[in-house]
């Protein structure tokens, strides 16, 4: 990433930027999942300092067109630790050819490498990345009911949108198999 695109991430994340109320990130129990908010600029290079090891950025096309923060995730993170979930947060269902891939690959990750630990974001840590971290916790062995506590009693800010859940839960029941193409 090039200073003129650090400067205008700092810019536009300044501007286009999460509630200051809300927490920048929240860590999921024992889970080793992070739900968040957009980094801002001065608190993505922080990240791995954190423990944040690999990235699910679920905001849209237009989002990160906008703010560029899916290029900046990447330059930090290395590209093929952070991938991009587009999706627009209107509360109808979520189809699974958007999503499916990136859960299996946070499910995958956390799996696969003791030490990951896996920020998912959207722009306010509230309702997109919690309904991945569902995807993620459901895939793991956790019961719905399970995962919503988890999640919920974590982040005071999380939302679970009935049809969120619902189009989680209809894609488990027909197999749970990634859909679609991961985006790194």
């Amino acid at each position: 990433m090039g200073a003129f695109q650090e400067r205008y991430y700092d810019i536009i994340t300044r501007l286009y930027r999460p509630d200051r109320r809300a927490a920048p990130l929240s860590w999921i129990g024992e889970e080793r999942i992070a739900v968040g908010n957009l980094p801002l600029a001065t608190a993505l290079p922080e990240l791995p300092a954190q423990g944040v090891t690999h990235v699910v950025n679920c905001r849209s096309r237009a989002q990160i067109w906008l703010s560029r923060d899916l290029a900046a995730e990447r330059a930090v993170f290395g590209p093929g630790r952070v991938v991009h979930v587009p999706l627009l947060d209107f509360g109808q269902p979520q189809r699974p050819r958007l999503w499916s891939a990136a859960a299996h690959f946070a499910a995958g990750v956390l799996d696969g490498d003791p030490d990951a630990r896996l920020l998912i974001h959207c722009h306010q840590g509230r309702r997109r990345s919690v309904m991945l971290a569902y995807a993620v916790l459901r895939l793991r062995g956790h019961s719905a009911t399970a995962a919503t506590e988890l999640i919920t009693g974590h982040r005071a800010e999380a939302v679970m949108v009935a049809a969120y859940a619902r189009s989680v839960e209809g894609w488990l029941a027909t197999g749970g198999l990634p859909l679609g193409v991961v985006r790194v």
